[in-house]
């Protein structure tokens, strides 16, 4: 039954995705511009992909199904337009973002302004697939954690595989984001256990690690955030030390422990009301 639940639900976890990808990215690029010597190729490629993610974020918005009257999530379509418009709004943004940054201009502003656009998208979102307000804010925590998450580690991911082509860039680019990566991580390793102790979402305190739902709650703690948190911290570790081989691997094995986490916290919710 879970496992049914979680699949009626694919489209939703399919845009939590590629929305983390294409808004997590994007800051990351920000980030690595304004407070690192990144190297342009780097920054106008990480802006590219997320660019491409947010396009298909919104075709994958345009074809979300309606929600069933015994649906977790009841959508509310009066935020279906809204939302569409900060994820056209952030595509445009994350554009040009890309072509200035190519043409080697700062483009601070750009970045910025994409940054808030894509913070709109998720804000939107919130508001129209909870119950209210006060049930949006926690979604709302939620989904930016995600979004940092997942985009943050593909982020990171393309920059270690820069240095592999780049051998004299200097680590300080590889190291700020690496650490970024890890606080964010563990921020959402203490969610969790909030998210967990209170019972947000549905359930008493605790009763999301037994039940039905149990096994994807254990495998969203153990492979989505444990194994992420010291992996991280291990990458952090080998960026230091100049090992970027080590340094990649590392952060490509992290990718994919990330994005499993993601993926078993969007069909949870989606598919239990669970925030975990």
């Amino acid at each position: 039954m879970p496992a049914a639940r979680i699949a009626e639900n694919l489209a939703y976890i399919n845009w939590t995705v590629l929305v983390g990808l294409a808004v997590g990215a994007f800051a990351a690029a920000v980030v690595a511009r304004l407070r690192t010597d990144a190297t342009r190729g780097y920054l106008a490629f990480t802006a590219g992909c997320a660019t491409t993610f947010a396009i298909l974020a919104y075709l994958s918005d345009t074809a979300l199904p309606a929600t069933g009257p015994g649906s977790t999530i009841q959508s509310d379509p009066a935020w279906d337009i809204p939302r569409r418009v900060a994820l056209v709004a952030f595509v445009v943004l994350a554009a040009a973002f890309t072509v200035a940054v190519a043409r080697r201009y700062r483009a601070a502003a750009l970045g910025i302004a994409g940054v808030v656009a894509g913070g709109l998208v998720i804000v939107t979102a919130s508001l129209g697939w909870s119950a209210g307000p006060t049930s949006a804010v926690p979604l709302l925590v939620q989904l930016l954690v995600l979004a940092a998450a997942t985009g943050g580690v593909f982020a990171a991911m393309i920059l270690g595989h820069w240095y592999l082509v780049t051998p004299k860039l200097p680590e300080a680019p590889l190291v700020l984001i690496s650490r970024l990566l890890l606080a964010i991580v563990a921020i959402q390793v203490a969610l969790f256990a909030v998210w967990v102790a209170t019972g947000t979402g549905g359930g008493g305190p605790f009763s999301a690690l037994s039940g039905p739902w149990a096994l994807f709650v254990w495998l969203r703690l153990l492979v989505g955030l444990a194994f992420p948190l010291i992996v991280s911290w291990a990458a952090i570790q080998t960026a230091r030390s100049r090992s970027m081989e080590s340094a990649t691997g590392l952060l490509y094995i992290n990718v994919g422990a990330v994005a499993a986490g993601t993926i078993l916290a969007a069909g949870l919710y989606f598919g239990a009301g669970m925030l975990v």
